[in-house]
């Protein structure tokens, strides 16, 4: 396949690109900087810019595009990049592939759908949109996608767990403060947090890429979700170290304000059903399995 990605230098996009071409996939990477390699295509999505050449004759076009969700604390502002940095880039690349006639139209969104009231409900790719910025935000980011569908491209919407690595991401963030004995449970430890291993989002990925039956929303998510206090012990264990902190709720909205309630308080119960009943076999299956895999990395 000729596969065309939009967000290659990020630790999905770059591990993703990697994969492609270990299965002999030929890569095309849209990039925002002067093109420096004879794979790279500079783009301009702000300004709806994109080379016509950079989708020719592609099999599929994979958009990993979106700032950080928890990089600083929201604002109106952020807020609005965090709209903007996922939204339009998608419309610009959904229109794209509709005019270029690209079969397949891969695209991120998030398990944030979902919301986090859902409480120990199990949702699944079935489940409605919660309430709030973040549903609210992947609700706008995978209807960008209706330019596609409309063309009759396949596409999958991928909604993605918290992915566990040691260098990129939610976890390379909360590290250091394990390994010093500083890990602990966030609030009242009873939310849910969905995880993926890297391994597993790729291959899963891949999967999508490569597999006809799949299109619409798919949970990019472990089978097996655990709660945060779930999760902080199981850090603990693979990680050989105590995690006797708690961090209350309200010190924590008072640093992170609302991103706090939506992204750390509460989380969805997401399971992979669709993944599943496709025939995609996880390689870590269990939050601890997962984990030994991220710190057996160097």
């Amino acid at each position: 396949m000729k596969v065309v990605v939009a967000g290659s230098s990020g630790l999905i996009g770059t591990a993703l690109v990697a994969a492609l071409r270990r299965d002999g996939h030929r890569v095309t990477r849209l990039v925002r900087r002067p093109a420096q390699a004879r794979d790279e295509f500079r783009w301009d999505p702000v300004r709806a810019d994109l080379d016509e050449r950079a989708l020719r004759d592609a099999d599929a076009v994979v958009n990993l595009c979106g700032a950080s969700i928890g990089r600083r604390r929201w604002n109106g502002s952020y807020k609005q990049e965090l709209r903007d940095s996922r939204v339009v880039p998608t419309d610009v690349l959904a229109s794209a592939v509709a005019a270029e006639g690209v079969p397949i139209l891969v695209s991120a969104s998030g398990v944030h759908y979902y919301g986090g009231d859902s409480g120990n409900r199990v949702v699944t790719e079935s489940s409605p949109a919660g309430t709030g910025f973040l549903p609210s935000l992947c609700l706008d980011w995978e209807g960008a996608t209706l330019p596609a569908a409309e063309a009759g491209a396949r596409v999958v919407l991928l909604r993605s767990a918290v992915v566990l690595a040691k260098h990129g991401g939610m976890f390379s963030q909360l590290y250091p403060l394990y390994a010093l004995g500083l890990g602990g449970r966030l609030g009242n430890g009873r939310q849910y947090l969905p995880w993926i291993s890297l391994d597993d989002e790729i291959a899963a990925l891949v999967f999508a890429l490569t597999h006809e039956s799949l299109s619409g929303p798919v949970n990019l998510a472990g089978p097996a979700p655990v709660t945060n206090a779930e999760f902080t012990r199981a850090v603990g264990r693979a990680m050989h170290r105590p995690t006797p902190l708690v961090v209350p709720a309200f010190a924590l909205r008072a640093v992170l304000g609302e991103f706090a309630q939506e992204g750390i308080l509460h989380g969805p119960r997401a399971i992979p059903t669709k993944l599943e009943e496709a025939g995609f076999e996880f390689q870590h299956p269990t939050v601890g399995a997962a984990l030994a895999a991220t710190l057996g990395r160097n």
